[in-house]
């Protein structure tokens, strides 16, 4: 037997310890294991956090195209975000890690959201003001 094994041997027999769970337990208290479903490492993957993101950012490229993609774009990834958001709040440390990403994609959306409406605004004003002079 290895050192560490026979110190770690040593101690389980000197408290008597029944079993291996309540050895993980005394050493890393704040941790479960993961046949509970739970693991404190915040592992947990919010589902919409990647498609948040990739929505938000193509929210900000699909400003140029008359605004319309970028808007469409942008409001889908601000519903996703609020429903990851209501999520994450029921267990802020299992879904920590996908929520920044979630949270990024959210304020690309945001920005992408009014560049995109700023931009169709444009055109819309732009085609008011060319269709009236062609009236004329």
């Amino acid at each position: 037997m290895p050192h560490s094994e026979c110190g770690i041997f040593f101690i389980c027999t000197f408290i008597k310890i029944k079993n291996m769970s309540e050895l993980d337990d005394l050493l890393d208290p704040g941790v479960k294991d993961n046949q509970s479903g739970y693991s404190g490492s915040g592992n947990g993957k919010l589902p919409n956090a990647t498609a948040t993101l990739v929505l938000g950012i193509i929210s900000i490229v699909g400003c140029i195209l008359y605004g319309v993609p970028g808007l469409i774009c942008g409001i889908i990834a601000i519903v996703l975000h609020s429903k990851d958001k209501k999520l994450y709040k029921t267990d802020t440390n299992h879904y920590a890690a996908s929520y920044k990403n979630a949270q990024a994609g959210f304020i690309c959306a945001i920005i992408g959201t009014i560049l995109s409406g700023l931009m169709f605004l444009y055109f819309v004003i732009i085609l008011f003001i060319f269709s009236s002079v062609l009236i004329r």
